[in-house]
């Protein structure tokens, strides 16, 4: 009994985004590669498409459609932030396909993006995955390195508190 909830613990996150994953050392940005977000991995995409890594609801999004937060029912909260600085883009290149407090399940398309329009804005695509409410983690682990399918390939694994 004693393992079966130990092992209850531990949720595996999938890639939210196709492409190449790198640490979050390697991101051009203080606030991620110095975690003062959250701790994760970041992804450098391929396409267009980010999906759910998790079941769970749609904690935030922003108005920007840049990011989104989504929290499981234990209360893990995952922030996927599409590009670096694309908050400046003011929604453009975006379109949501979830709203908050929508249930999600995991593989779900969230939001769609346009990488050229990230690109020719100056902005970097690099795309962080954090988990948002460090405290509740007892451990994580970087499960995927190199090129991984959104929503298929397993990129972290954490084990709450």
């Amino acid at each position: 009994m004693t393992g079966r909830k130990q092992e209850d613990k531990w949720i595996t996150l999938v890639a939210p985004v196709t492409g190449k994953v790198i640490s979050l050392d390697e991101v051009g940005d203080m606030v991620f590669s110095r975690r003062m977000v959250g701790d994760g991995i970041a992804i450098i995409p391929a396409e267009g498409k980010a999906v759910a890594p998790m079941d769970g609801v749609i904690s935030h999004l922003f108005d920007t459609h840049h990011a989104v937060c989504i929290q499981n029912p234990n209360g893990l909260r995952v922030l996927i932030h599409i590009g670096l600085d694309t908050v400046k883009l003011y929604g453009e290149g975006f379109k949501s396909r979830v709203r908050v407090s929508e249930q999600v399940k995991k593989s779900e398309l969230l939001i769609e993006f346009d990488l050229d329009v990230i690109e020719e804005s100056g902005c970097s695509i690099v795309t962080p995955m954090v988990i948002n409410n460090m405290e509740l983690v007892e451990d994580l682990q970087v499960l995927a390195q190199g090129d991984v399918q959104a929503g298929h390939h397993p990129v972290l694994k954490v084990r709450l508190k």
